[in-house]
């Protein structure tokens, strides 16, 4: 690409991210050179001053130091000490209904932030009023599913962080929220809301050593460690546990003889040697399927 067209293109940057258009006219390879320089420099100037969004995904990823964080958000009157709370929405693809959504949703003058992460991710900073709570946030999170359901016709999951106290805790947020997601996927994929704070045991299982979570599946099982249950059995066994181990309203939810629910469960503790009826051998099912699920994860990544 010679001068010319580099030039163009720089040109070209230059009026999309500051609305500017500027005509520029070259005699020579030097001048173009220079003008290219000048250029650049200008974009990114305009990018660090006076865009917010470069900013705020510079601070998630931990790309500014803690020292210049205040003075930045200064510069583009963003304040340092509001609470905040950092929701990270889902999306198989963020196009232009949901992002037109989540304007309406979330006015410029509420001081809440859509920030861009990926084609399927984009965090929602959004500052908390004096007198909001935990279910405040909740019905906040609500809302921005529901609505894109209903509006988008958009299949979302969306994790929230804990609050923060400033803007120096936004990445610490973010990898909060992005922990909350990973965690909810494997664990609980029936949940579209996953407040990092509510993870569970979930957390827990997804910090342990792969070593530590092997030896735990041969305590529990032994050398022959189920591999996965067929989509029916897997579903009988959750909707049990939901139930707290009754018998007669699994059975009436899932329109099965209690026979048969029976059945299916002296099936199981054949496979497992675990008693899904008793109460201590259905917690560890529990938890060694979702250790298992965990293995699984990282063994495919």
């Amino acid at each position: 690409m010679d001068h010319t067209q580099e030039l163009q293109k720089a040109l070209q940057e230059l009026r999309r991210i500051t609305g500017i258009t500027l005509d520029v006219s070259v005699d020579s390879p030097g001048e173009a050179e220079q003008a290219l320089s000048q250029i650049r420099c200008l974009c990114t100037a305009y990018k660090e001053k006076y865009n917010k969004i470069d900013f705020l995904q510079s601070l998630l990823t931990g790309g500014i130091p803690p020292y210049d964080i205040h003075n930045r958000a200064a510069r583009l009157h963003i304040s340092t000490n509001d609470k905040r709370v950092l929701f990270l929405l889902e999306t198989k693809a963020t196009d232009d209904t949901v992002t037109e959504i989540l304007k309406s949703l979330f006015p410029s003058q509420t001081k809440t932030y859509l920030v861009p992460i990926s084609a399927n991710a984009t965090v929602i900073l959004r500052t908390m009023h004096s007198l909001e709570n935990p279910d405040d946030v909740r019905n906040t999170a609500s809302a921005i599913v529901d609505t894109l359901n209903t509006e988008a016709l958009a299949q979302v999951r969306l994790a929230y962080s804990s609050v923060i106290d400033t803007l120096a805790g936004l990445p610490d947020a973010f990898q909060e929220a992005s922990l909350a997601l990973k965690v909810g996927k494997l664990f609980y994929s029936e949940q579209t809301i996953l407040p990092y704070n509510e993870l569970g045991i979930g957390r827990l299982i997804y910090r342990l050593p792969i070593p530590l979570c092997e030896s735990f599946l041969k305590e529990i099982f032994g050398e022959d460690i189920p591999d996965s249950f067929d989509e029916e059995t897997a579903a009988t066994i959750n909707r049990f546990l939901q139930n707290n181990l009754n018998i007669a309203e699994t059975s009436r939810q899932l329109h099965m003889h209690r026979n048969t629910l029976i059945y299916r469960l002296e099936q199981i503790q054949k496979r497992t040697g675990l008693d899904l009826r008793l109460f201590e051998d259905a917690m560890t099912f529990k938890i060694a399927t979702m250790v298992i699920n965990y293995l699984h994860a990282e063994r495919n990544q």
